[in-house]
């Protein structure tokens, strides 16, 4: 539809949960967009997979592509070795540790972003490219999530969401470093954001009647259940660990979930140096995963816009030059009514140049 001349495409979490079994048909899966006829116009590709699991400490499980169109010229893509960019040429394959790969930058977060987590996968990966004589980042971002549900409930902001904040302010003062001359970027993947949970429970059950229920053993909450008054003291609203269950789930996906982007403040505390366009979308997660369902949500987690799109101001400046007969920038899901698993694919693009999904 849209005949995109620059398609990247970032991906989190590439295995699954079960990524030792199935990292092999992850890899098919690359090969098999790479080597579809969709994609034979597109004669320049650069792919990444960091699929070496047992490598613990350095581990993301990301993995991004690029195609590039063969009536696009002159496309430079950076080494962060040398320092210089170089003419992009052929089909680039790196799949493994990537450790030794020159052409783009990896890194999984450090520890005590979360102490409490034994063990995470969360990082981001980089790559840098002159297109039309532009300089860009791009930067595939999977941040940390919500653990508990009753946890998330406790502040606000909750503490997963200061985790976050620590880690999405250390990927932009790394983009932002000296060290490689910054650039205009773009900030793509899974980031995690979650609602002001606190504050949009305490909306949700003005009218209810609340009950805590603790652990018999301990002081310790185990479920938060809120009654309708009347309505025979229907069931408004179930909170455990890994349940959260909404009456009207209808209102998250009503005028996509407009009414709720008051909640939506994690990217706020960036605004001084990143921005977004403005969405137009329901919420990307979770997703029921039965095929049947493709548009209704899982009682897990609270929805909320996970997926996302971010740039710096210098960057949305330039998506945002138009020409004669250029359309504007497209800000929204893809595949809305099919399943695609828990996260819905969220795109940009600007015609005729970029395309970026994850």
């Amino acid at each position: 539809m849209y005949k995109p001349r620059f398609v990247a495409l970032h991906f989190q979490e590439v295995g699954g949960k079960d990524y030792m079994m199935n990292m092999g048909h992850a890899q098919n899966f690359f090969w098999t967009i790479e080597s579809s006829s969709e994609m034979a116009d597109f004669d320049r590709v650069c792919v990444y997979v960091d699929s070496h699991f047992k490598a613990v400490d350095s581990f993301t499980a990301l993995g991004s592509m690029y195609f590039i169109h063969k009536s696009l010229k002159n496309i430079q893509q950076y080494d962060f070795n040398v320092k210089e960019f170089k003419a992009v040429s052929g089909h680039n394959k790196y799949v493994g540790s990537l450790e030794g790969v020159t052409t783009m930058e990896k890194e999984k977060f450090p520890k005590n972003f979360w102490p409490d987590f034994k063990w995470s996968r969360k990082g981001y990966m980089r790559t840098r490219w002159i297109i039309h004589n532009q300089g860009l980042d791009l930067v595939n971002v999977h941040l940390f999530h919500d653990a508990s549900n009753l946890i998330a409930c406790n502040a606000s902001p909750s503490v997963y969401s200061a985790n976050r904040k620590k880690a999405l302010r250390y990927v932009i003062n790394r983009v932002a470093d000296n060290s490689y001359s910054p650039l205009p970027f773009f900030l793509f993947g899974d980031f995690n954001f979650r609602l002001d949970t606190l504050s949009l429970v305490q909306n949700l059950s003005m009218s209810a009647d609340i009950q805590t229920v603790k652990k018999d053993s301990s002081n310790e909450v185990e479920k938060i259940i809120c009654e309708e008054k009347d309505n025979d003291h229907k069931v408004l609203l179930h909170i455990e660990t890994k349940l959260f269950a909404y009456l009207h789930q209808a209102v998250f996906r009503e005028n996509n979930g407009k009414e709720l982007l008051k909640y939506d403040k994690e990217i706020a505390a960036f605004h001084d140096v990143i921005t977004e366009e403005d969405i137009r979308f329901p919420p990307s997660y979770p997703y029921s995963e039965d095929y049947t369902k493709p548009t209704q949500y899982m009682n897990t987690r609270c929805p909320a816009w996970c997926d996302r799109i971010l740039m710096s101001h210098k960057a949305r400046d330039i998506i945002h030059q138009r020409e004669e007969g250029e359309s504007g920038v497209v800000y929204n899901t893809l595949g809305s009514n099919i399943c695609m698993g828990d996260h819905k694919v969220i795109r940009s693009l600007k015609h005729p140049i970029f395309i970026k999904m994850f």
